[in-house]
């Protein structure tokens, strides 16, 4: 925010002195006004489409960032208690704000990816490990085996013992990972989906 506080001062600046030397030129030449008005708003109006321009590609990369210390967040706790609460507070924004960008880039809400990633955590470890469904519910973050296997079904569309019996893991949400390049495209993964976003 300081820094685009500073580059509209020397805009504003810029353009505060332009004008004035142009003022000044017509006064001393008594040259045709209407001509160098005409210059003057044409170079004014490419001067505030190009800060325009930028003000966006940074606007961009702010929220990818933001999109990015959520990622990191949910993953660092997903097998800890949090909340959408928790999560605006330490990234320190309001939860509709995180959202509402979270979900423009992914296509996904904040409360889904996390619940989404969960279960597909646990559905790794119903196939790679041996522990009781009862841990790997309360690992996940349910209060209960029966909560825990209405969800799983939902996503997996086995309850967690069968599928545990069927015994082959496939991930329905991977982590979903940010790239940042100076191509005109990047492209990122969000489950089984590859989708292409502006740079």
């Amino acid at each position: 925010p300081f820094q685009k506080f500073v580059l509209w001062i020397v805009v504003v600046g810029f353009v505060l002195v332009a004008l004035f030397r142009f003022l000044l030129d017509c006064y001393r030449k008594k040259c045709m006004v209407f001509v160098k008005i005409a210059f003057f708003i044409k170079t004014l109006l490419v001067i505030l489409a190009i800060i325009n321009e930028k003000a966006r590609r940074y606007t961009m990369k702010d929220q990818k960032e933001i999109v990015k210390k959520v990622i990191d967040y949910i993953e660092k706790n997903l097998e800890k208690e949090i909340s959408l609460e928790d999560i605006s507070k330490n990234i320190g924004y309001s939860k509709f704000h995180l959202n509402r960008i979270f979900t423009a880039y992914t296509e996904i809400t904040m409360y889904k990816y996390l619940q989404n990633r969960r279960l597909t955590v646990a559905a790794e470890k119903l196939v790679r490990t041996d522990k009781p469904i009862t841990q790997i519910a309360h690992e996940t973050g349910y209060d209960s085996q029966q909560s825990f296997s209405f969800a799983f079904k939902q996503l997996y569309l086995y309850p967690p013992k069968v599928y545990r019996n069927i015994g082959i893991y496939i991930p329905k949400q991977n982590r979903i990972s940010m790239c940042y390049s100076y191509v005109s495209n990047c492209k990122f993964m969000t489950g089984n989906r590859i989708k292409e976003i502006a740079a």
